[in-house]
């Protein structure tokens, strides 16, 4: 077990070391997670970029200032925000595409709900600071039962 986990570290450590991006990059979106479970205005401002536009898995769309309301007012809330897949590329300098899927938990409004999210983000470059640009997602559903 524990040559397996040095392996992986050698592995996390050598892609960093290639793109040193990547771990400021994965800083920020850590940053991003912690801001929507336990909002401020100050730390959403931080991680989003102005020209944000997020598409939820129930098809609403928010700017950065409607976002920041929604999380501030209350009107949707989350509660767990657990990653079972982040992958990021960098099609383009300045530009870093993230993937993957997620296990939810929020309130909106007065539903609550629980699911399995998969996600498309774009990260930019701006100003020397990765800011949070797009989001896209779509709720997985469940695996059929086998019989």
């Amino acid at each position: 077990m524990r040559s397996l986990l040095l392996a992986l570290l050698a592995v996390v450590t050598c892609a960093a070391a290639e793109n040193p991006e990547l771990a400021r990059l994965t800083a920020a979106d850590d940053a991003r997670v912690a801001a929507m479970l336990a909002p401020t205005r100050e730390k959403l401002a931080a991680v989003l970029s102005p020209e944000l536009r997020y598409a939820h898995s129930n098809g609403l769309v928010d700017s950065k200032d409607s976002l920041i309301s929604s999380l501030l007012g209350g009107s949707a809330k989350y509660s767990k925000y657990a990653y079972q897949e982040r992958k990021f590329t960098f099609p383009a300098p300045g530009i870093a595409l993230m993937t993957g899927r997620f296990d939810v938990k929020a309130v909106v409004g007065t539903s609550a709900a629980e699911s399995t999210i998969g996600y498309l983000a774009v990260w930019r470059l701006e100003q020397g600071e990765w800011k949070f640009l797009a989001w896209q997602s779509c709720k997985i559903p469940p695996a059929a039962a086998t019989k």
